[in-house]
């Protein structure tokens, strides 16, 4: 049995707990990884509050990480020893019509994870998020998500492409394939949102509007690519993304907030005729929106975003060539490192919305 030390969920609500556990050999196409980052990302947070029912405690925290392989199960063919990888917290079955379309970040039937750590204290297993687990110092994970990149990639950076720049980026480059010279309006300068301006900036819109609460966010916002910035408790945001856009509203909106009603309706009010809104951002359980039929009526569309619209055996890499090339900032995304041991310290953080990207170094 391999020790490792890892951050426990073990109820709602509560503190998190970085305990030793242990950790058995990689099964049939299983792969050990040991951690070197996690990003600390708003889904956690969500985890952490109770917000999703999928999730029961106790669960070693983590969804965004990167690592290096160090030992592979019977059947692995994908990844060796030694590979540097980043980890999807969606795994796919490869079968599906889902996945055979192209869209494996939406798989009818993604294979369970059944890989868990061990207290030695109570006997019990603790499963990994998500077939993660990334707040440990290793995990085991199906090989299907352990995606080989770039060994000269920092880890730090590399973390946020596992969740957070891949569902921001992606959400433009995929699932709205905005083009360029165009018009945008992201509601939400969190790490996701911030995400959503870099693929913006990358896609070729000339306008890139960010709207939030926080000026600190905003100014943020300014320095990852947004062109001009809305605070959204000074004026009516839908409003000022008309003055903006010359009273049409922008070609496509962004909701990637994923916290009330209200902004996911903003969004919609604030794109143009034909305009395109995506959600990327996930709100609680039963957060219902309620829309006026008349917000639908001049031929717009509303989309979902999920992880992006990603492939991550493609878009991992495509990732790291961008962050490589100078055209993705990760960079400035991070704005706080903490050891493993201060993870209840990065989350405070994250609820007071003082960050872009935490990451934990392992």
């Amino acid at each position: 049995m391999l020790g490792i030390e890892s951050a426990v969920l073990h109820g709602y609500q509560e503190a998190i707990a970085v305990e030793a556990l242990e950790l058995g050999d990689p099964g049939r196409g299983e792969v050990l990884v040991e951690l070197k980052a996690s990003g600390v990302c708003h889904s956690d947070w969500h985890v952490v509050k109770g917000d999703w029912s999928d999730v029961a405690p106790p669960v070693i925290l983590g969804h965004e990480g990167a690592g290096i392989v160090r030992a592979i199960g019977p059947g692995v063919g994908s990844v060796r020893e030694g590979d540097h990888v980043i980890l999807s917290w969606m795994p796919n079955c490869g079968r599906c019509e889902a996945c055979q379309r192209g869209f494996p970040n939406v798989c009818y039937d993604p294979p369970p994870s059944t890989a868990a750590a061990r207290s030695p204290k109570t006997g019990l297993t603790v499963p990994f998020l998500y077939g993660v687990g990334s707040m440990s110092t290793h995990s085991l994970v199906n090989e299907n998500v352990a995606i080989p990149i770039d060994r000269l990639m920092p880890f730090a950076q590399a973390s946020l492409i596992g969740c957070g720049v891949t569902t921001g980026v992606g959400a433009v480059i995929n699932t709205a394939r905005v083009r360029p010279g165009s018009t945008v309006a992201v509601f939400g300068a969190g790490g996701v949102g911030l995400c959503v301006m870099q693929g913006a900036l990358i896609a070729g819109a000339t306008t890139i509007i960010a709207v939030d609460l926080l000026d600190s966010k905003l100014e943020r916002a300014r320095r990852m690519g947004a062109t001009h910035t809305v605070n959204a408790t000074d004026c009516d945001p839908v409003e000022a993304i008309r003055d903006l856009t010359g009273g049409l509203g922008v070609h496509y909106a962004f909701e990637a907030i994923g916290l009330a009603a209200e902004p996911f309706v903003q969004a919609i009010r604030a794109t143009r005729i034909r305009g395109l809104t995506v959600w990327v951002g996930h709100a609680p359980e039963n957060t219902p929106v309620t829309l006026d039929a008349h917000d639908l009526m001049y031929e717009k569309t509303v989309v979902g975003s999920m992880y992006g619209s990603a492939r991550p055996r493609i878009d991992f890499p495509r990732m790291v060539a961008l962050y490589q090339s100078g055209r993705l900032n990760l960079d400035d995304l991070i704005t706080c490192s903490f050891p493993l041991d201060r993870v209840n310290d990065a989350f405070r953080l994250l609820s007071e919305g003082k960050v872009g990207r935490s990451v934990l170094t392992i």
